[in-house]
């Protein structure tokens, strides 16, 4: 049986504190040359924006 190797689990979710204390909610693809990474005030959305992604690199 052949791997699928299309299928990648590339996107991250991180937590972190701006400089005011508020926290703060990142999605970042880890793919080559994708360059997804955007910042929320929720997980909920994090999650959604990192299930949604759909990578332009192939």
């Amino acid at each position: 049986m052949t791997a699928n190797r299309r299928f990648r689990n590339v996107v991250r979710i991180g937590t972190y504190y701006d400089g005011r204390g508020r926290e703060k909610h990142t999605a970042a693809c880890t793919a080559p040359r994708c360059g997804f990474s955007t910042d929320y005030d929720g997980r909920a959305a994090a999650e959604l924006a990192a299930r949604t992604h759909r990578c332009p690199v192939r």
